[in-house]
């Protein structure tokens, strides 16, 4: 197997976990490629590990040049992943040096025991639907793993947002937008905007308006090969379209926007040992008193 590294370069113990890697991978004997801006940022940092210039590879080209792509940050740098490498399905396994963690897999206490159940092939992967929008005045689609949201730009007013599915007539939604989600997403965006929690093997897209101004308009949950047409017929400042909150695009009105399921999938790391209900429980603190801190009281 070879394994890409790759990460997010702000992170300030990014140049350790990759010290760390680069000499299990060299001790053992594991092939590896890594991407070449982030070994050009680390190198000055690098104690004892040299990186050859064979091992450099573009971020273009990561998907093409590994087996598996070993994702350094938080949910924010598998989201750029899940963009880049959807097209070549080379999973993504994610040690998280972020906050949460929703989609990373493992936390760096745990990476050196993952790796050894990888190497053992004692892993899964799991496959996650993703998201592709397209609207006027848009030379490419927008592709995301958790969402796509639109959005007032510019203005503190509200506006409606007329919602067809399928070419059937849902609402007018007046509000601050419209987050349009998969059910990886449910935990991200959606779920700040009191949406429901979705597991991923669910086939569905959630529609949540944003602080929509009628206490009846709800999350409405389609099949996942729905196609939903967003239109907006006038905005005071304009319209944002966002993928993932990385990808942003300002539209004018009058705008159409359709989103719908992309013919790819995210292809995601598993460890047999864990559940996405043991992942629920233990990053949202379910079953804690969070009246206590460290397990005394505060």
């Amino acid at each position: 197997m070879i394994f890409g590294i790759s990460g997010n370069l702000d992170k300030v113990e990014l140049s350790h976990v990759v010290e760390q890697l680069l000499t299990r991978f060299r001790q053992e004997k594991i092939q590896f490629v890594i991407h070449d801006v982030l070994a050009r940022t680390i190198k000055p940092l690098l104690h004892s590990q040299k990186i050859s210039r064979s091992c450099l590879v573009s971020e273009q080209k990561l998907g093409t040049s590994c087996d598996m792509l070993i994702s350094l940050g938080g949910d924010g740098t598998i989201l750029r992943f899940a963009r880049l490498l959807a097209a070549s399905k080379t999973p993504i396994l994610g040690i998280n040096l972020g906050k949460l963690g929703f989609l990373a897999e493992v936390s760096l206490d745990e990476m050196n025991e993952c790796l050894d159940e990888i190497l053992r092939n004692e892993y899964t992967i799991e496959t996650r639907m993703m998201l592709e929008s397209y609207g006027n005045g848009m030379k490419s689609k927008f592709t995301a793993l958790n969402d796509i949201v639109v959005s007032k730009y510019g203005a503190s007013r509200v506006m409606d947002i007329e919602t067809h599915v399928n070419n059937e007539f849902l609402a007018t939604f007046t509000g601050d937008g419209i987050i349009i989600s998969t059910p990886t997403g449910s935990t991200a965006y959606a779920l700040a905007n009191g949406g429901p929690i979705v597991t991923p093997k669910n086939r569905s897209i959630t529609i949540s308006p944003i602080c929509p101004h009628t206490l009846t308009a709800r999350p409405v949950i389609v099949p996942d090969d729905s196609v939903i047409v967003l239109k907006v017929l006038s905005a005071v400042s304009g319209i944002q379209l966002t993928a993932d909150g990385q990808q942003e695009k300002q539209l004018s009105s009058p705008a159409t926007i359709t989103v719908q399921k992309a013919p790819f999938e995210a292809r995601l790391v598993k460890r047999k040992s864990t559940s996405y209900y043991e992942v629920l429980r233990k990053k949202l603190h379910w079953g804690k008193d969070v009246r206590t801190r460290n397990g005394e009281n505060s």
